[in-house]
Order: C-alpha cells, then structure tokens, then sequence
C-alpha cells in the first residue's frame, strides 16, 4: 500500500507500512499507555470514548486498541503484526471489527448503511493512516457539500452485526467514528445496547466534539481525552517521516497549533507559501518605497487570488510580522521561520518594532474580517497597503 496522508500526492519519504502499532500514535502517550493498560488486564471498558480536537490520532489509536485487543500473539506491549487478526487488521478485513461513519443518502427513501460505503471507507482509512481527515472523507463520498450523518438504518445494522456470536476472538469491537453525527433517532435506537451490551461486545467511539454527542450516550460511555501535541513533537514527526529540514518544519509546525493534520497540509502547499512570502517581500518594499502606483497593481493582484486565499494570505502576513518582530529579540528558539523567510528577514526585521508591530498585525487581521464580510477586496488591499506605508517607518 502506498501512503500518502490523507491522499495527497507529495514528493516525501514514506513508509509502505500501515500504521497500526502504539509506538506509530504521535504523543499522547498516558492515553496510549492507559489504553494498554486496560486492555492487559481484560478491563477494558464496554463502551469507551476518545476525544479532542481536530488533528489528533483518535481514529488511529482505536484501529490499534482492536488490533491489540483480537492479536493471539501480542509482544511487548505491542500487537505481533504477523497473527491471522494482525493480517486480518492490516487489510481492514477482520471479521469481528465493525465500523460506522458519517455517510450520505441520495434520496429520504434511501436506506444506505455503512456497509454500501465500505469501499470508500478501506481507501480513506488506507490514505490517512496518522490522522483522520473529515475532509477528505466528504471528498471520497463524491459530495462535499452534503452533511454526512449516522442514520437509524445503520443502527439496526450494529444491533444486527453485535447480536450476533463473535467469530474468531474474543471480543467483537464497533468502531463509530464522530458519533456526534448520529441523528437522533439513530442514537436511541442504540442506548440499550451500549449501557446493557452483550458480554463479548465492546465499542470504541471516536468524537471531534464530544459536547455534540447526544447526552444519554456520552454518559454512557468512559471518556479518554486526547491533547494536541506541543510544535516540537509535531515538527519532529516532519522530519522523521518526510524527512525535511528541521527549520522549515518548525516554521509549518507552530502555526498549525499542534493540528498535525494541518501541519502535514501545510507542508504540502509549500507552493502556496513561497507564493505568499513574495506577496509579503513585495509589499514590504513597496511600502518601504511609497510607491503607491504600484501598490495599487499589488493589490489587484492578490485580490485576483479570490477572497479565501487572500485571507489566508493576510493570515500568513500577519504571522510574518509577529515573527520579525521576535527575530529583533535574538532568540532563534522563539522564532518559527523557513530558511527563505530568514533570508528576508535578516534586513527586514529591524523595521518592526514595539511602536507599529501591534498596529501592523492589526492592519492585517482587520482587512482578513473586512475580506470575509463580503468587502470589496481590491479596495481593502490598498487602502491597508496605504497603511502600511506609514507604519514601516514609524
């Protein structure tokens, strides 16, 4: 298998491996240690939760817990990989592991269930081995402005597959990931059969938001929260699976907030930064020079980049000032800048100083909310760039 986080094409070093040992979760390893733990002493709990924030490896983490848990060889605290439910695991086939997801129906009438999307959901778990990716989900079901949900049909499909005997282990595992989206309907159906399951039934809900499940599961269920990861622990995870510069993975990692998912998306639109470093530099001079004819064609142009990538690069402006201005403080471990960045700003950084570096970044928080209320971009472009003039030499 060929992976790629979460289907993107990208020249990166990869592994061929699926991702499906504890030791491949990025951090949160008390959580990755409490579930071991449980799992060893068969104390694992009938129906337990795993929450947090976008871009933490819940989904991951509750693909190993099965694997763990059905493994007839486990070694070192670790699922031996080789064993029948290790194979089994690795192709996404094993026959007591049942998974429900976020799916759309064509028509009311429809009566889809979560097996009708099996197909879409091996590739999806195959191209996002790390961190699951709601996203690219909708991508695969062909719908992106649909709203995916867990309908009753599915829930009769889980009280159907868990009522029946185990086949080759111990335990039957249901995997739901985002039970938030369980309608309404389709939560009560299940409520008995979580707080009341059979004795060899155990299931692994896996949220983004756990305060959008209905409240009579979630006080159902035994709750792990997961945590982001620190910028540190997500830029190493840059270097040692794609092998990039650790600089420059830093410089994608503190702005993606311990988001390793957006990180990696980051990464990959590395074009798109380097688009918006020459926007800056550009501007920067410009300003420099108050040569206001031209600023009028800079903001034409990056108003032609359509309003959400314009926003995107004022976002990306206004960290590049916060970055400049922390440069001044010669502190290398505070500052988070690609070798290119720091090229620029070497020059650069000593216009910003604590008398304009908080109205500058306001300048450009202000025209990113101006852009996102439906102003005239080219208008709030040059009326900020104007601004700018004044301030960079203040």
């Amino acid at each position: 298998m060929d992976l790629v986080d979460c289907g993107k094409s990208a020249n990166f070093a990869q592994t061929n491996r699926p991702i499906m040992k504890f030791s491949d979760i990025i951090g949160n390893e008390q959580a990755v240690q409490q579930v071991r733990n449980l799992i060893d002493a068969d104390r694992l709990p009938h129906a337990l939760l795993l929450h947090g924030e976008p871009g933490v490896p819940k989904l991951a983490l509750a693909r190993v817990m099965a694997q763990y848990l059905h493994c007839t060889d486990r070694r070192d605290g670790e699922p031996c990989g080789q064993c029948p439910a290790c194979c089994q695991h690795e192709t996404f086939n094993h026959t007591d592991t049942f998974f429900s997801f976020p799916y759309w129906r064509k028509d009311k009438n429809s009566e889809a269930c979560c097996d009708d999307f099996l197909p879409y959901w091996r590739e999806f778990l195959g191209d996002c081995p790390v961190v699951e990716d709601y996203q690219h989900w909708l991508e695969l079901l062909k719908n992106e402005n649909s709203q995916p949900e867990i309908l009753v049909r599915e829930s009769a499909n889980i009280l159907r597959k868990m009522s029946m005997s185990s086949f080759t282990s111990k335990y039957k595992v249901g995997i739901i990931w985002l039970p938030e989206k369980l309608r309404e309907d389709a939560a009560n159906k299940l409520l008995k059969l979580i707080e009341e399951p059979y004795d060899d039934c155990k299931f692994i809900l896996v949220s983004d938001n756990a305060k959008a499940i209905l409240g009579t599961i979630y006080s159902r269920t035994q709750r792990i929260e997961m945590r982001r990861l620190g910028t540190q622990r997500v830029a190493q995870y840059l270097v040692d699976r794609y092998g990039i510069d650790t600089q420059d993975a830093l410089a994608v990692a503190a702005p993606a907030d311990g988001n390793v998912l957006q990180a990696i998306h980051s990464m990959q639109q590395d074009s798109e930064v380097h688009e918006f470093h020459q926007a800056f530099v550009e501007l920067m001079r410009l300003a420099y020079m108050r040569n206001l004819g031209m600023l009028r064609n800079w903001a034409e142009r990056v108003a032609d980049m359509k309003r959400e990538k314009s926003r995107r690069f004022l976002d990306y402006a206004a960290r590049q000032v916060r970055e400049n201005f922390i440069y001044n403080l010669h502190h290398p471990d505070l500052n988070y800048l690609t070798r290119e960045e720091q090229q620029f700003s070497t020059r650069f950084a000593p216009f910003i100083n604590e008398a304009n570096v908080e109205r500058m970044y306001e300048q450009f928080r202000l025209a990113a909310e101006q852009i996102a209320g439906n102003g005239n971009a080219k208008i709030i472009l040059f009326d900020m760039a104007v601004r700018i003039t004044i301030l960079i030499k203040v």
